[in-house]
């Protein structure tokens, strides 16, 4: 299948490299693969990850402004949730060529 990149504008472009440097820090790719399993809050992540509360709240914070994760409030909580199955699919994808035999 040939791809075509005439339709794809600068504006495209960088929003896309703007997405993939959300991905270029450890730190999130551990929330985000954390968040595989269920919705959490930031106590039970940063738990988790052995990270402070406050360094999980700012990561948080950057992956929902990317869009990447989604929040919902119960009462004092908030818990975050990956935004929809393209996140889990392109860190899967991701590990996949990572591992793939040349």
């Amino acid at each position: 299948m040939e791809k075509s990149f005439e339709n794809v504008s600068n504006n495209d472009l960088f929003d896309l490299a703007d997405l993939f440097k959300v991905f270029s820090d450890s730190t999130r790719i551990r929330i985000l693969f954390s968040l595989f399993e269920n919705e959490k809050n930031v106590n039970t992540i940063s738990n988790e990850l052995g990270l402070s509360q406050s360094a999980t709240s700012h990561q948080l914070r950057y992956l929902k402004d990317s869009n990447l994760v989604k929040s919902r409030r119960n009462g004092q909580s908030i818990f975050y949730a990956l935004s929809d199955s393209h996140v889990e699919f392109i860190i899967e994808l991701g590990l996949e060529h990572l591992h793939e035999d040349n």
